[in-house]
């Protein structure tokens, strides 16, 4: 069965200087001893959780983005963290403003996820558009959906999809959408008890090991983070989780463990029926 390894890093930002973030983040990135095969960056890794994109939004060919792909192909990882991206509107010429998921492989290849729900506690609805699609990416037979932040308030959003996983049964085969759900996030610590409940709940539910790699310190707003970064596995067991220290941490996820629990535990067969649409 396969393994998949994955590393996560919970740091301190800059707060709106991307240059200042790449270059640490690099240093972080090239201080990995391990083999790893992805590695997992914070949300909006380049600025902190800012609200003015309309001064510090990169485009698809800025900096950030090119920065990602050097790194993925010098190291040989996957690499993946959310940024500001923006956007032209088609007709009226102006533009658009995403809170992006990356998923930068190391031939040059990336897949995105735009956040879908966008934080109004926080005002983030009023600067960035909502994404409509889910994103799942595929690892050596592993499959990965890929969320951020706030999605995880949203059970609907991740839920495995029973219709299909029962239509594969009666055809003698049963494969789940996914395996590992991600969330990279600015979680603060004054929400920590929800961020972490949340994690573990995401992952019984699912039946599949959740990672959630946050961020800690103060930010620009001076809302402190506690990172509380997790692994959990798909009977809610914590693996992994550190607090208020940054940290960098690689752990090797297990294939055969994750489906030998499915296999004993074939809760999803009594799942409501439901189907999420992208739109």
């Amino acid at each position: 069965m396969s393994t998949l390894t994955c590393t996560l890093i919970q740091t301190k930002l800059f707060w709106q200087d991307a240059i200042a973030n790449r270059n640490m983040m690099e240093e972080k990135i090239n201080s990995i001893k391990e083999k790893t095969e992805i590695v997992i960056l914070p949300e909006m890794f380049a600025t902190g959780f800012s609200m003015e994109p309309e001064k510090f939004a990169e485009t698809m060919d800025g900096e950030t983005v090119a920065w990602m792909k050097r790194m993925a192909s010098n190291k040989k990882i996957i690499l993946t963290g959310s940024l500001m991206i923006k956007a032209p509107l088609e007709k009226a010429g102006d533009e658009i403003y995403f809170n992006r998921l990356i998923w930068m492989l190391p031939n040059g290849d990336y897949g995105c996820y735009d956040k879908r729900h966008l934080f109004a506690y926080g005002d983030e609805h009023n600067h960035y558009t909502a994404g409509k699609k889910r994103c799942i990416a595929s690892v050596k037979g592993w499959k990965i959906n890929l969320q951020v932040c706030y999605d995880l308030r949203f059970p609907v959003w991740a839920r495995q999809n029973p219709p299909s996983l029962l239509e594969r049964e009666l055809e003698g085969e049963v494969t789940f959408e996914y395996d590992v759900l991600i969330y990279v996030a600015n979680w603060p610590e004054r929400r920590s008890i929800a961020w972490k409940t949340l994690l573990q709940a995401r992952a019984i539910e699912n039946q599949c090991y959740v990672i959630g790699v946050n961020r800690v310190g103060n930010d620009g707003n001076n809302i402190y983070h506690a990172g509380d970064s997790m692994v959990v596995g798909p009977l809610g067991e914590i693996l992994y989780q550190k607090k208020d220290e940054e940290d960098i941490f690689t752990i090797e996820l297990n294939k055969e463990h994750l489906e030998e629990v499915r296999k004993r535990f074939p809760f999803w067969k009594d799942a409501d029926n439901f189907i999420i649409k992208n739109e």
